[in-house]
């Protein structure tokens, strides 16, 4: 049985989701899909938090699910703008992870990867697996992953 870490950059997920498919992300049948037959080392997904009931909902059933959560606050800038950025954080568990893991799964469309990937690939005998929205992924992570799954109607919920 192999192992796997994953981890997952919320709020690309969601806004890429959203963006494409006006859906939701189903969590529940992804962890059922990319645990199947492997051992978890680590599940992270990473979140910002605005001290929202309904986000604090989510994040629950995440844990329910087998996810780790890390929050990062989220701020709002004087001039309009905000941030709420896990790319480094993300990065840092990537790399902590990858000696300890078989396959490394990382849910995101986020380009600034594919330079984390390429470096894990490179240093460990490992596979990295992408999914993302294949339309609003970088093809640079695409390139950098052993196996690009995109994220399609069986990944989604249901319609309300």
């Amino acid at each position: 049985m192999k192992s796997v870490s994953i981890f997952v950059d919320v709020q690309n997920v969601y806004y890429t989701v959203r963006q494409k498919y006006s859906r939701n992300f189903n969590y529940k049948f992804f962890w059922e899909e990319v645990t199947k037959e492997r051992r978890v080392v680590s599940a992270i997904a990473y979140a910002v938090a605005r001290g929202d009931e309904k986000q604090e909902g989510f994040q629950n059933i995440l844990r329910n699910i087998g996810f780790e959560v890390k929050l990062k606050p989220y701020i709002s800038r004087a001039d309009g703008s905000s941030k709420g950025d896990w790319d480094v954080g993300i990065a840092i568990d990537v790399l902590d992870h990858a000696a300890n893991s078989d396959i490394v799964v990382l849910v995101s469309g986020d380009g600034d990867f594919a330079l984390l990937l390429n470096n894990v690939c490179s240093k460990f005998p490992i596979e990295c697996e992408v999914y993302g929205v294949s339309s609003l992924t970088a093809n640079a992570l695409i390139k950098e992953a052993s196996r690009f799954i995109p994220i399609d109607e069986k990944y989604l919920l249901p319609k309300r």
